[in-house]
């Protein structure tokens, strides 16, 4: 085996990205570039009932999308190519041939009912489900019998007796099956495909694939493979399963979860941030030393450990990921985060497709007023409402504000400083808010609350000089108008 660290991402073409296919290409990604080595992606689609149109460029778009690079692929190349499994059914079938003129593989004939027939009549027995062997060795008789009844056979590889099958598993350690808990299973289906497991090890074997992690789902996958690879004398990868990823209830994370984006597209369409995203992803099963949990990718492929990958299931935590998007959205440049936002006003119809600088202008500074608190893109549509209200409604703590005695004054005196203003500016504004303080005598939350209240409706906020310069003189004096007319009725 290359002594070059070479890891394999295998998604199928059978929809999108998920979250949990996601944190498997990460931790190749990482572990490799940890290694210096080179991550492949190689495209499993011999399930061709299940492969959508679009389903491959969707994966590898938003792995891209996510900063995941890679150094083989079906678009990049290689030496180890094709890197599509039905672009190399021709391999496949050569090895199948070897095994079949060795005796290590044969045909099997029997039919879907009489498998399934099989099947109930073990478990109604009490035994573990799994193929009898009924055709393990066939005469040419019974052979020629089958064919003129015009059955396709599968094959199967021949399990061999009394073996155990032990792997020191990267996160795990040690894992030991029994060759007597398998049945000869199916190598090629009746259609003429190789299947998931026969693939697989052949195109690990061929790509010199040295580490192979993945979900805990395939750890029963992992005896099989291993039988592919003594059956050819191949020294086996050294393989990895990753534990679950669970809900907040602690239950496995199911793509019929409703509460919880579950694919990467839908994030990136919320206006998360990619190197958050994988920020997040990667704590999913893994730990850094320390307390620290915002890191860079760089810093993250430099101090990558497999050593630290959690034997223990993950819980996915949305309110973790806002917080952490939010971080990263605190952290860039305002160009960055009015891209991410302004399309979302957009779409809600707050702004126009086609504004004009001086609105473009406008929208940015709006943006700029929530940066601090903006979880993700979307959501600046509703932090934004109240510049967007022809009325507002008051809620019950706003009209305990509003009922103070001082207020009428305080709103009275401030309308009018804002109208002797000839700059409608933040700082102006700021300053004629510190001038009804010196006019009425009414100061600290006394004075903010009511003209904060009166104006934006919200007991707190953005800055407020910032927010009632954007709301503009007008719109202003309309609120601060309507309020008073209300106390005065």
């Amino acid at each position: 085996m290359s002594n070059e660290v070479r890891v394999r991402y295998a998604p199928s073409p059978t929809g999108h990205l998920h979250i949990g296919n996601a944190r498997t290409a990460l931790f190749n990604y990482l572990y490799a570039k940890n290694a210096g080595g080179k991550v492949v992606i190689r495209i499993e689609d011999t399930d061709e009932k299940r492969n959508v149109e679009g389903g491959e460029k969707s994966q590898l778009d938003y792995l891209k999308w996510l900063g995941i690079e890679w150094d083989e692929s079906s678009e990049k190349g290689g030496e180890y190519g094709p890197y599509r499994q039905m672009e190399r059914l021709d391999i496949y079938k050569k090895y199948v041939d070897e095994l079949m003129e060795r005796g290590l593989a044969y045909k099997c004939y029997m039919t879907s009912e009489e498998l399934e027939a099989e099947r109930e009549a073990q478990m109604a027995r009490g035994e573990a489900p799994k193929y009898s062997g009924a055709h393990r060795d066939l005469t040419e008789e019974q052979i020629a019998a089958f064919e003129a009844e015009g059955r396709k056979p599968s094959i199967r590889i021949r399990v061999p007796e009394n073996h155990t099958y032990t792997f020191n598993d990267i996160v795990r350690g040690d894992i030991t099956f029994e060759s007597s808990d398998f049945g000869d299973w199916v190598i090629v289906k009746q259609n003429g495909t190789p299947t998931y497991n026969f693939a697989v090890a052949i195109d690990d074997y061929l790509m010199k694939i040295t580490h192979v992690l993945r979900g805990e789902e395939h750890i029963s996958n992992t005896p099989k493979q291993m039988m592919v690879y003594e059956a050819f004398d191949w020294e086996a990868p050294k393989f990895g399963h990753m534990t679950l990823i669970l809900n907040e209830e602690r239950k496995k994370l199911s793509k019929r979860d409703q509460h919880i984006l579950q694919f990467i597209e839908q994030y990136k369409n919320l206006g998360y941030l990619p190197e958050a995203l994988f920020n997040f992803i990667t704590l999913l099963g893994w730990s850094p030393v320390g307390e620290e949990e915002i890191f860079t990718q760089d810093k993250l492929v430099e101090i990558f450990d497999a050593d630290r990958l959690s034997t223990s299931p993950a819980v996915f935590d949305p309110a973790k990921l806002k917080w952490m998007n939010n971080q990263y959205i605190k952290a860039s440049d305002l160009d960055r985060v009015v891209d991410l936002a302004l399309p979302h006003l957009v779409e809600a119809g707050r702004l126009s497709q086609d504004m004009s600088e001086e609105d473009r202008k406008w929208s940015r500074e709006l943006i700029s007023l929530y940066q601090e608190q903006l979880s993700y893109g979307a959501e600046i549509v509703e932090l934004t409402e109240l510049f967007f209200k022809q009325e507002i409604q008051y809620d019950e703590a706003a009209m305990e504000v509003l009922e103070g005695e001082q207020v009428p004054e305080v709103l009275e005196t401030f309308k009018k400083n804002l109208h002797e203003l000839e700059d409608f500016t933040p700082e102006n504004i700021k300053k004629q808010i510190k001038a009804v303080q010196k006019e009425t005598g009414h100061k600290g939350k006394k004075l903010f609350m009511p003209v904060r209240v009166a104006t934006t409706g919200q007991t707190h906020g953005p800055e407020l000089p910032n927010a009632i310069h954007l709301l503009g003189l007008e719109t202003v004096t309309v609120r601060l108008n309507d309020v008073l007319s209300k106390l005065q009725a």
